[in-house]
């Protein structure tokens, strides 16, 4: 049986979980914008159960909780969404970094055809960003300050909170993409500097095609933003359309256990990171960004002398992994994220991603390292 060891992809669903969805999906599946019968009341109260749900993980107020299809439309709203704000106040100036995901990366480059200035920041060797880099790019015109806060291919996490404090005093909102970090690095999360942050459901043992984007209000003034689509008002006018109700819950679900469980889920995945790294040591393996800065659930390492793609065919029957986002591994490319960090090509071509969490059944390495030291 293949371990799956692609949590950062999609992580599996949370039995608990799987039973509110099901629940709301087929049994009370009423749309929570009906206001004339019961139906629609108890679809409206989870709805917002779920939102309360989402704004404690981040101790936001729960009307500032957007619900959408993900973290990349998340994304989009947070960077798109400024656009006409920025426009007219004549603030076109954008700082992010070259290691974001693509969900990220891609409305820039529109932002960029529409007139915007952006500023890409390269990550040190140990794939972070330097907040001083964050302080030598701000402008009088910066809009916005985009950054990840855990990399999805390197697991490092970022210094979010010391660019929050960089940002005090200055007119730029921050917006985090935290697809891979809600509901497990929380703290951070937590800071009201932080103005927009992305979610996404499948990320935290929730489903998919549901996530949120927190919107704080500066003081009383809600943020700037404009939707991207049209019809219904829906969200507070952002996220026009029928709320997925069955999804909206599963998603709250999700956020509420990883509160309650924070901790026995952290310790379960630096054990089997142990594991893991005492299972390798004999392939002499490099480990891909700074190593105390990891989040406990991912590893990047190259092998010497074995190509990534080699090694995933090797292992298929054995364990379940990768060589980058799952969103460009259609075709392999170089990982953007790797080059940004100025990594040779060897050591590139070598690179393997291997995400667990809590749920992860425990791996017989025998085979796997048999497999591997087979390619050399």
């Amino acid at each position: 049986m293949t371990t799956y060891l692609d949590c950062n992809a999609t992580t599996p669903l949370e039995p608990r979980v799987q039973e509110v969805v099901w629940n709301y999906l087929v049994e009370d599946f009423g749309n929570a914008g009906s206001r004339t019968h019961e139906f629609g009341n108890r679809a409206k109260q989870v709805v917002q159960k779920a939102r309360e749900q989402v704004a404690s993980v981040v101790r936001c107020k729960t009307e500032e909780v957007i619900f959408t299809s993900g973290a990349t439309e998340s994304n989009n709203l947070a960077l798109l969404g400024l656009a006409h704000y920025g426009t007219e106040n004549g603030r076109k100036h954008i700082i992010s970094s070259s290691m974001e995901h693509k969900a990220v990366l891609e409305p820039l480059e529109e932002l960029a055809s529409r007139g915007f200035d952006i500023t890409l920041i390269n990550p040190t060797a140990g794939g972070w960003v330097d907040p001083a880099e964050v302080q030598k790019a701000l402008r009088p015109d910066t809009l916005l300050v985009s950054l990840m806060h855990v990399n999805n291919e390197t697991g490092v996490i970022q210094p979010i909170d010391q660019v929050a404090r960089i940002l005090d005093g200055h007119a730029a909102y921050f917006h985090v993409d935290a697809a891979q970090s809600f509901g497990k690095e929380i703290q951070n999360l937590r800071d009201p500097r932080i103005e927009l942050i992305s979610i996404s459901g499948h990320k935290i043992f929730g489903p998919k095609g549901v996530g949120a984007l927190i919107t704080r209000r500066r003081g009383f003034k809600s943020l700037p933003l404009r939707p991207l689509m049209f019809g219904g008002g829906q969200e507070r006018g952002l996220r026009p359309g029928t709320v997925p109700v069955h999804l909206v819950a599963g998603l709250g679900e999700a956020a509420a256990i990883a509160i309650s469980e924070f901790e026995p889920r952290r310790q379960a995945c630096l054990s089997f990171r142990q594991g893991l790294l005492k299972a390798l040591e004999p392939m002499n393996p490099s480990i891909n960004g700074d190593p105390d800065r990891l989040v406990p659930s991912t590893l990047n390492v190259s092998i010497p002398g074995v190509s990534s793609e080699a090694a995933m065919v090797a292992l298929k029957g054995l364990v379940a992994i990768s060589n980058g986002s799952a969103c460009t591994s259609q075709s392999y490319t170089p990982s953007h994220v790797l080059k940004s960090m100025g990594l040779g090509d060897d050591r590139i071509r070598e690179a393997l991603r291997i995400s667990w969490c809590h749920l992860t059944e425990p791996v017989d390495w025998t085979p796997v390292l048999a497999a591997l030291l087979g390619l050399r």
